[in-house]
């Protein structure tokens, strides 16, 4: 299945001549210490980069970091251009501005082969709101022949550098881009069976049309995370003072209709749910862990984490999947006693090499990470996208990917 949109491979790059190409990556990610401490984002975006600088194109690199309130500097963005110029192994000069002189003029003087990283976008207000006069100020300041986007955790958000943008310059997709888009849609529409969905996370609302899509298209749905407590309660059963979220009764009738209509009425072992949890008295590092069937789950209990039968019960069913797609923790998975469920599921996908495994965005991306001595080479594909990955897989349009050029 080929991408429906030119990428940099189709960037008409004539030999001898010097292009500036502006591209909008994603370089949200956690600092520590004034340091980048988890640089996948960075790393994963390292191709697109190496391809334009071996064609002898300088590079004019975009972002956001956080949720800054104005000029905030504990989101500035020289902490990941310092840690761009290590992997990349050259100078990469930062701005403290995305527009005006003093950047336009950095830009201009900028060498051939050179890389300039601006300073977050969202230091402006008018980044967020689509506003073309500020798109328009970034593209004079970064004086460029092309447009690239490359930041997949922001494609489904239609702002001032990912949909404003492509009205002004010729604009393509970048190889981390295409290979996001490529591998989640490959894997939604046209997966290895079994294909089994694991969903966790907190919110049901946040994830309706990615349940609802995988009722359709998987076949299991295993339930974790905060998640489950919803589906319990609406199954009848007491999840003590666990975490429900209200007015989710016209949605899960929905899910569970189409469900019925899947499975030929065996909806239990199609939307499987966790037959035991794992429960303390609150959320706590100090807290231990104590299983309990979700039948005796007590009023002063806590469901933290899928409980070990549940663990036993999902990781046997992911073990003979040909396509595993997983979006959230399927428990409180930053506390060592109530990651055991997520740890269980990792370790399956990583010890089963022919399992497609494809870990969405955020939180999971975050957990497996840290799990993982390879950093995510265990799995088949981990999403750098949060949002964005959600909502392609619930088969939406993204704006930042539907506003590029087609394909010839």
């Amino acid at each position: 299945m080929g991408f429906f949109k030119q990428t940099v491979r189709d960037l008409p790059l004539h030999h001898g001549k010097h292009y500036r190409i502006l591209i909008r990556v994603d370089y949200n990610v956690p600092l520590k210490d004034g340091k980048v401490s988890d640089d996948l984002r960075i790393r994963a975006g390292l191709p697109t980069l190496q391809y334009l600088l071996e064609h002898g194109c300088s590079l004019v690199l975009i972002s956001h970091l956080g949720r800054p309130d104005g000029h905030d500097l504990a989101c500035s963005l020289e902490p990941a251009a310092d840690r761009l110029s290590e992997l990349l192994g050259q100078k990469v000069l930062f701005v403290d501005d995305t527009v005006g002189d003093a950047a336009f003029q950095a830009v201009k003087k900028a060498p051939a082969g050179s890389v300039v990283v601006l300073q977050n976008l969202r230091f402006d207000t008018r980044e967020e709101e689509n506003d073309m006069d500020y798109a328009k100020a970034i593209a004079r300041v970064a004086q460029a022949d092309f447009f690239v986007q490359d930041g997949f955790g922001v494609v489904h958000r239609a702002h001032s550098s990912t949909e404003a943008m492509t009205h002004l310059l010729p604009s393509a997709a970048g190889l981390l881009l295409e290979k996001e888009y490529t591998t989640i849609t490959e894997a939604m529409e046209n997966p290895a069976r079994p294909f089994v969905a694991v969903l966790g996370g907190a919110k049901v609302s946040d994830k309706i049309k990615v349940v609802e899509r995988f009722v359709k298209m998987a076949d299991t749905v295993l339930i974790g995370g905060a998640m489950a407590n919803t589906f319990l309660d609406y199954k009848g059963y007491s999840v003590g003072a666990s975490k429900v979220e209200e007015g989710q009764k016209e949605t899960l009738d929905g899910i569970y209709k189409a469900a019925q209509e899947k499975s030929g009425g065996d909806v239990d072992s199609f939307v499987v749910l966790p037959s035991d949890v794992a429960v303390a008295p609150s959320v706590d590092p100090s807290e231990k862990r104590t299983n309990k069937d979700v039948k005796d789950i007590q009023p002063a209990d806590m469901a933290l984490d899928i409980g070990d039968n549940s663990i036993e019960h999902f990781t046997s069913i992911i073990a003979k999947a040909g396509t595993v797609i997983w979006n959230g923790p399927v428990g409180m998975s930053d506390l060592r006693e109530f990651a055991h469920g997520s740890a269980r599921i990792a370790l399956t996908l990583a010890t089963h090499p022919n399992i497609t495994s494809i870990v969405g965005g955020g939180d999971t991306a975050d957990f497996v990470l840290k799990w993982d001595a390879k950093e995510g080479g265990s799995f088949t594909h981990v999403s750098t996208g949060g949002g964005a990955s959600l909502d392609l897989m619930a088969g939406n349009k993204l704006p930042g990917v539907e506003s590029l050029l087609d394909s010839r």
